[in-house]
C-alpha cells in the first residue's frame, strides 16, 4: 500500500520492464528492446512455476487453494497483497537462489465479504493446522502489502506455533495510512474492464503496476475474471483507457431506462469481457484495521524480522527508531515499484536467502555468498 501514491505519478516510473525469462534482472542490457520489436503480452500458465496446487478444506469452508513449490528446507508461506493473487509470487518461487518449500495461500471462503485482519489471520493459522496438524515444520511468513499486514497480525496472535521468521514487503503503517486518503481516487483511475487477458497484461506493464513483463504474464491472470456469460473475443489487445459511462435519456420511463441500462451493460461486457476479480473499493471499511498499529505489532513480534522496501522514504517514525535499535533487518530495493517481489524477484530471493542463512534457518549451497544490506 505504501507505494500506491507514487503509482499515480507515472512520470517517475522506469520506461520499460525486463524481458520475459530474465528472472527479474534489472540490468540495462536486458531491459533494452530492439527497434520495432514487439513484446509478448500473452498469459502464461501457473504450472510453469508451481509444482502442484491443492484444495485444503478448513472449518467447513469451500476451501483454500495452496500452490506448492519445492520439498526441502524451511517452509516459506507467502501471502499476496490486496487485489492480487497467489500468482504474484510465481516468478519469485522459481528463483535459483532459493531451495525451500514454498506454499502460497489463496482462499475461497463462504463469506468473502469478511476481510478483517483478525479473520484473515485466523485463516492463515487454520490453513497451517489443516496442512501440517499439530507438528508443523519451521515456517517463515512473508507478506506483500496487505499480505504483509496479515502476516504481522498472524505472528502477533501466535497462530503459527512453528514460526521462525517474519518478512513484510513494502508495507509501513505511516505511509500506508497516508495513502488510504487517496486510495479511492487511485482505484477510480483504473480501467473497469479489459477486452482480453492480453489487454489486461499490457495495461499492467504500461501503467507501471508491474514492471516485470514475465511476472505480469502470469500474475494478471489471477487479478481479473471473465464477466459472467460472456465469451472472450479474439485478437483484441488495445488498452481500455477509462471508465465506460452509460447515457440515460430523461424522457424515457423508469422501466425503459432500466431495460436499456441492462442492454448497455451486456454490450459493455461483450466488448470488454474481463473485469477485476476483487472490488477493492468495497473493502474500504477494513483498510484502517489492516494497517493501524502495524509498526508496533511488527516490532513486538519476538522472532527475527525482515523488512523489504522499494524506498527508504517509506519508513515511519516507529520503524525508523526500531531499525536504528537493530530490532529488525531492513533492505531497500531501488528501481522497483510497489510490487517489489514481482519487479525484482531474484533480488527479493537473495534478501530472503541471506536472512535465512544469517539466522541459521538454512544452509548455503552451491557457493552462495551472503550479501548483507548496508542499512
Amino acid at each position: 500500500m505504501s507505494a500506491l501514491e507514487k503509482s499515480m505519478h507515472l512520470g517517475r516510473l522506469p520506461s520499460r520492464p525486463p524481458l520475459p525469462g530474465s528472472g527479474g534482472s534489472q540490468s540495462g542490457a536486458k531491459m533494452r528492446m530492439g527497434p520495432g520489436r514487439k513484446r509478448d503480452f500473452s498469459p502464461v500458465s501457473w504450472s510453469q512455476y508451481f509444482e502442484s496446487m491443492e484444495d485444503v478444506e478448513v472449518e467447513n469452508e469451500t476451501g483454500k487453494d495452496i500452490s506448492f513449490s519445492g520439498s526441502e528446507g524451511p517452509v516459506l508461506l507467502l501471502l499476496h497483497g490486496g487485489g492480487h493473487s497467489a500468482l504474484s509470487w510465481a516468478v519469485f518461487t522459481v528463483s535459483r537462489l532459493l531451495i525451500v518449500q514454498v506454499n502460497v495461500s489463496e482462499t475461497k471462503v463462504k463469506n468473502p465479504e469478511d476481510l478483517s485482519a483478525e479473520t484473515m489471520a485466523k485463516d492463515v493459522g487454520n490453513v497451517v493446522e489443516a496442512m501440517y496438524g499439530d507438528l508443523p515444520p519451521p515456517i517463515m511468513l512473508i507478506g506483500h502489502s496487505m499480505g504483509g499486514a496479515i502476516a504481522v497480525h498472524t505472528a502477533s496472535s501466535n497462530l503459527v506455533p512453528s514460526l521462525l521468521g517474519l518478512c513484510m514487503i513494502d508495507v509501513v503503517e505511516g505511509t500506508a495510512m497516508d495513502a488510504l486518503n487517496s486510495m479511492q481516487n487511485f482505484l477510480r483511475g483504473r480501467p473497469k474492464t479489459f477486452k482480453s487477458l492480453e489487454n489486461a497484461i499490457e495495461w499492467s506493464v504500461k501503467s507501471g503496476q508491474i514492471r516485470n513483463l514475465e511476472s505480469a504474464r502470469v500474475s494478471m491472470v489471477g487479478q481479473v475474471k471473465q464477466c459472467e456469460g460472456i465469451t472472450s473475443p479474439e485478437g483484441s489487445k488495445s488498452i481500455v483507457e477509462g471508465i465506460i459511462e452509460e447515457e440515460e435519456e430523461d424522457e424515457e420511463g423508469s422501466e425503459s431506462i432500466s431495460k436499456r441500462k441492462k442492454e448497455d451493460d451486456m454490450e459493455t461486457k461483450k466488448d470488454h469481457p474481463y473485469t477485476w476479480r476483487i472490488e477493492l473499493a468495497k473493502t474500504e471499511k477494513y483498510w484502517d484495521g489492516w494497517f493501524r498499529g502495524l509498526s508496533n505489532l511488527f516490532l513486538s513480534c519476538p522472532i527475527p524480522k525482515l523488512l523489504l522496501l522499494a524506498g527508504v522514504d517509506r519508513l515511519d517514525k516507529d520503524l525508523t527508531i526500531g531499525q536504528m535499535q537493530g530490532k529488525f533487518q531492513m533492505q531497500v530495493l531501488p528501481q522497483c515499484g510497489h510490487a517489489v517481489h514481482e519487479d525484482a524477484p531474484d533480488k527479493v530471493a537473495e534478501a530472503v536467502a541471506t536472512f535465512l542463512i544469517r539466522h541459521r534457518f538454512a544452509e548455503p549451497i552451491g557457493g552462495f555468498q551472503c550479501v548483507f544490506p548496508g542499512c
